[in-house]
């Protein structure tokens, strides 16, 4: 993961969060049926609770100087973390780049950890079993959810699993610390 940089963002990277959260969601109004409001763009409440929020952390991914992805996490404060929400954008999707980012905030905040997906995501669902089990092993679980205040949509897929200081494999190459 040469050159492949994950750190946490600051409000002077939050222009660039914000246009990849608009790509992010596109990418999920496929799967659950959300248009964008009159001006074009899409809801974007989480975006900002990720900056604003004390319990709450935004993480920008880059490729060099090329922004390629984001994950947002909360919970810090509570008992359990959650990754919240988490983007590669598709010219750096299937090269480990997403693996390797997903580790690295795991790593960053050691303890239980929830990560909730759509099973009409294949490609989110082979993922975040994948990440569960470089992290856990064997050790994590799975169930679905119904969505709050969505009942039009299918439940979602949680996984679960715990990980505590100096547990993790993850050696990042870089990763901003």
């Amino acid at each position: 993961m040469s050159g492949i940089l994950l750190r946490l963002a600051d409000l002077a990277d939050k222009p660039t969060v914000e246009r990849l959260w608009q790509m992010y969601q596109h990418d999920m109004s496929e799967l659950e049926g959300d248009l964008p409001n009159p001006d074009g763009s899409f809801r974007d409440e989480w975006l900002h609770m990720a900056f604003s929020e004390l319990d709450r952390a935004p993480y920008l991914l880059t490729s060099g100087d090329q922004p390629i992805g984001f994950a947002f996490v909360r919970g810090l404060i509570g008992p359990t973390r959650v990754m919240n929400s988490f983007f590669v954008v598709r010219g750096a999707r299937r090269a480990g780049t997403g693996m390797h980012a997903a580790q690295c905030v795991v790593a960053r905040h050691p303890g239980p950890w929830e990560i909730a997906f759509q099973d009409a995501n294949p490609g989110a669902v082979k993922f975040w079993r994948r990440v569960a089990t470089e992290i856990a092993g064997d050790t994590w679980t799975e169930e679905r959810r119904a969505v709050p205040n969505r009942s039009e949509l299918a439940p979602d897929v949680w996984i679960s699993f715990n990980t505590t200081a100096g547990s993790s494999d993850v050696r990042p190459v870089d990763d901003g610390a």
